[in-house]
C-alpha cells in the first residue's frame, strides 16, 4: 500500500529531515533547464508562446550549454523567475549586476 511523504516525513528525525531538505535544495539548484521548466509546471509550447517563438527553438535552447545570457534571462522571466549571477569565493559570494545592464 503506498503511503504519503508527509507520513513518512513524520517519522524521520530532525537530522534525516534536514539532510533531505538540504538534498532536495541542491538538486533542485542544479536542475537543467527542461526540468526547471517542468518543475514550473510549463509546457513547451506555452514558454514558446510567452516568448513569441516556436517551440521546436524552446526544445533547441534547452539543450544547448552555451547561450547569451540576454537568452537564459528572458527563458527564465517567462516562467515568472528573475536570473541571477554570483560569483563564490571561499570566504564568500558576490552578486555580479551585470544582467542590469543589459536590460537598459
Amino acid at each position: 500500500m503506498a503511503r504519503k511523504f508527509a507520513e513518512l516525513r513524520a517519522k524521520m528525525s530532525p537530522e534525516a529531515r534536514e539532510r533531505s531538505a538540504a538534498w532536495a535544495k541542491a538538486e533542485l539548484a542544479k536542475m537543467p533547464l527542461y526540468q526547471l521548466r517542468n518543475a514550473r509546471e510549463m509546457t513547451q509550447t506555452r514558454l514558446a508562446e510567452v516568448l513569441e517563438m516556436d517551440q521546436g527553438n524552446i526544445s533547441k535552447l534547452e539543450k544547448r550549454t552555451d547561450m547569451y545570457l540576454s537568452t537564459l534571462r528572458s527563458y527564465v522571466e517567462a516562467m515568472g523567475g528573475v536570473l541571477e549571477i554570483r560569483a563564490v569565493f571561499p570566504d564568500g559570494e558576490v552578486k555580479i549586476d551585470l544582467l542590469n545592464k543589459l536590460s537598459a
